[in-house]
């Protein structure tokens, strides 16, 4: 079978385009477009294009992607986290029911989007909730930027934690990291933003938390927008832990959501006052600028078949998943360094007064997500230049301009 060239959908589906479609899938070739395929097991190749795209259907996604994976892996290299392929399947393998608790960080360096990170998170046997990173996980207890910025994208399948690929049209996907989460409690002391519960909002936040599994916890915290997680992963320190907050810049009333603005009328002449910084934990005053947050959710694509993008649009969830945690295409959340509960301390005297510092042996060194440029796959190895290498893709240009947060 002749490899196909670009993938015919992104990670993100985008809104409803009016320009001309284009169809990656030649006639010529051996898939034409629309026509879904049932391959019963992975020895005879379809592509991985294929697959991702929805052209094909298998049975046995963990078995087709070892093997691609397994013929990709790079030689071990120094100080670079890795997980052997059969952890990796046995990872996926035992997570697969209703109670399973998977977490994968991809990094996506998109042509339009340009470099981000997906975060995607198991909350049912088949579905997990996903947020794009503009500039991937916190790392630095003492950054000036503390807050990012996390943008909901659509629910996917659970086997797209599985992937690693490249295309000219959706540039190369890597896994960053992978593993299993667990869910915190929201305690009152362990909250290190501005913002206050009342009693109830609090005692609702974390009822029912014994004998729930994780992924029922995530189910409860997401339903009060308000996430303590803790990652689990190759990559990530022992005990990382951040917390995901909803924006309440997000709550804007239904009969809204899409109407026009009303323009403001000139009162006065007068030159406007600056605006007053707020103290709120809803504020831009501390959180990073994140350029092209429209295109990481709607980067240019190739279309769908309009039915298919209809429902897809409708339910937030692509085929095969089920959006019945209520998630919300394009939300904002913000997500920040649990610092407390990552093993840091802030020192009332000494020289180290006014930072965080390690806790005794809890703790760990500040890392820096540095981008596609530096970064490789905690499964195979690869490097997002060497993923286009080996999917035959060539002449691929990613957008430029973008810069890791390092203070």
């Amino acid at each position: 079978m002749v490899k196909l060239s670009s993938l015919e959908r992104g990670i993100s589906p985008p809104k409803i385009s009016k320009r001309k479609k284009t169809n990656a899938f030649s006639p010529s070739r051996t898939l034409k477009v629309g026509v879904k395929e049932n391959y019963l097991s992975t020895t005879e190749g379809p592509s991985l294009a294929a697959i991702e795209a929805g052209q094909v259907k298998i049975r046995d996604h963990l078995g087709y992607f070892i093997e691609h994976l397994k013929k990709h892996s790079r030689i071990e290299l120094d100080n670079t986290p890795r997980l052997s392929i059969d952890n990796f399947s046995d990872l996926y393998r035992r997570n697969q029911h209703s109670r399973g608790r998977h977490f994968v960080v991809h990094q996506h360096n998109h042509p339009i989007a340009g470099v981000h990170y997906d975060l995607r998170l198991q909350f049912s046997q088949f579905s997990s909730i996903s947020f794009a990173l503009p500039y991937g996980l916190p790392g630095n207890p003492n950054s000036k930027r503390r807050g990012r910025m996390a943008i909901e994208t659509r629910v996917h399948n659970l086997w797209n934690h599985l992937i690693e690929s490249a295309s000219l049209a959706t540039g190369s996907l890597l896994i960053w990291d992978i593993g299993e989460y667990s869910i915190l409690p929201r305690h009152k002391n362990a909250v290190e933003t501005d913002d206050e519960l009342s009693e109830s909002e609090f005692d609702a936040s974390n009822r029912h938390q014994d004998g729930q599994s994780e992924n029922e916890k995530l189910f409860d915290a997401f339903q009060h927008s308000y996430i303590r997680l803790r990652l689990h992963g190759v990559r990530l320190p022992c005990s990382y832990t951040i917390t995901l907050r909803l924006c309440s810049a997000n709550d804007v009333p239904a009969h809204a959501v899409g109407a026009p603005r009303k323009r403001r009328r000139k009162t006065s002449s007068s030159p406007r006052k600056p605006p007053t910084p707020s103290t709120s934990p809803d504020s831009n005053a501390h959180i990073d600028p994140e350029p092209n947050i429209t295109a990481i959710s709607h980067a240019s694509e190739s279309e769908e078949p309009d039915s298919e993008m209809a429902v897809i649009r409708a339910t937030n969830a692509y085929t095969g998943a089920t959006n019945s945690i209520g998630s919300v295409h394009q939300r904002k959340w913000f997500v920040t360094l649990d610092r407390q509960n990552s093993g840091f301390v802030q020192p009332k005297h000494g020289q180290e007064k006014g930072r965080w510092v390690r806790n005794g042996e809890e703790g760990f060194e500040p890392f820096f997500v540095l981008g596609a440029e530096v970064e490789r796959s905690v499964v195979t190895g690869r490097s997002a230049r060497e993923v286009e290498i080996d999917e035959g893709v060539e002449g691929f240009v990613g957008r430029g301009n973008w810069r890791p947060v390092l203070e």
